[in-house]
């Protein structure tokens, strides 16, 4: 048998089987805001090193000690050098600026994109659609030296940051260009009991899956819930 047909038997890699990321030193820009805060908490009550950034590194200090369970607070610059994993967690309106001003300190880095470009008006939530097609896509033209991906955009602030709710079912939807990217951040929402990452595409499919937040707060204000979402028959 020649390496050519050693190779064609190969068995498929279970998709299932992902990096151990117990290690890492998540960083969480915006980390002060609800979205951050909740992401930062449940990571760090799993296990999960977490640095908050903000703007103001005493606002991030003390949000880091209302948080607890090990986590720190740094200025915005010092938290994406600290780390290894950067989750960008920014208001859309601040989210150019932002990875604009951080650059360098994210080349090299593993960057996480859970920004949703929304529009509020008397109907509701509305999609934004980015000049570069998403926000995530936006990240990756403004991070030309990061490895940018895109996940945790349809987690409920409200429950992550609640303390007496031990799970949170639900499934992360990950996107990037290179699959072992994509594994890492798929482990670490794997961390946090009761979610699962998914792999879902690349990042030129980021947009609808953004856009799909706005449809999530129609269904909780008309259910009065905080909705999630499952991937069936996987």
């Amino acid at each position: 048998m020649n390496s050519t047909d050693a190779a064609q038997k190969a068995p498929a890699k279970d998709p299932w089987e992902l990096p151990d990321v117990s290690g890492l030193v998540v960083g969480v820009l915006g980390g002060t805001g609800d979205q951050g805060r909740g992401l930062a908490y449940r990571l760090a009550r799993a296990g999960q090193k977490v640095i908050i950034g903000s703007r103001s590194a005493e606002r991030a200090e003390t949000a880091a000690r209302e948080l607890g369970h090990g986590v720190e607070g740094a200025g915005n610059a010092e938290c994406a050098r600290r780390s290894d994993v950067v989750i960008v967690a920014v208001p859309w309106d601040g989210h150019a600026a932002t990875l604009a001003e951080l650059r360098g300190e994210l080349a090299g880095k593993l960057v996480v994109d859970c920004v949703n470009p929304l529009g509020f008006d008397k109907k509701g939530a509305y999609a934004l659609r980015p000049e570069e097609g998403s926000a995530a896509e936006q990240a990756a033209a403004l991070l030309p030296e990061s490895r940018v991906t895109a996940a945790f955009h349809h987690l409920s602030a409200v429950l992550l940051k609640d303390p007496a709710i031990e799970k949170i079912d639900t499934d992360v939807m990950v996107l990037g260009e290179v699959r072992a990217d994509c594994e890492i951040v798929q482990a670490l929402a794997g961390r946090i009991p009761g979610m699962r990452g998914v792999f879902a595409g690349r990042l030129r499919n980021a947009h609808q899956v953004e856009s799909l937040v706005a449809n999530l707060i129609s269904v909780n204000r008309r259910y009065r819930a905080h909705a999630g979402l499952r991937v069936t028959d996987i």
